[in-house]
């Protein structure tokens, strides 16, 4: 049972490193290709790509959940449909900036 566990463990583990791997060769490759030639800045490392790609997750939201998060945290569509006519109006007024 714990041998299991273990495999499944290094098999995460090392598709986690390959999927970091191949986006970081791919960010590095992008912007070394791209941006020197348009901006004029220096090109970057492996580990500067790697960093990039982090920051960029971080600020666009590629930390959110995966298959279960909408279904965690429900849909805009489905809290409209559920609110009474008077609360949707509420809304309306109150994001149209009318007190």
């Amino acid at each position: 049972m714990r041998s299991k566990w273990i495999v499944r463990l290094a098999k995460i583990v090392i598709f986690l490193l390959a999927f970091v791997a191949g986006f970081g060769q791919s960010v590095l490759h992008l912007w070394n290709w791209l941006v020197p030639n348009i901006f004029g800045l220096r090109p970057i490392t492996f580990w500067e790509a790697v960093g990039l790609l982090g920051l960029s997750w971080i600020l666009f939201g590629g930390l959110r959940g995966g298959p279960g998060y909408a279904r965690a945290f429900g849909s805009a569509g489905e809290r409209w449909r559920k609110l009474s006519s008077e609360q949707r109006e509420h809304l309306r007024h109150g994001l149209r900036g009318a007190h």
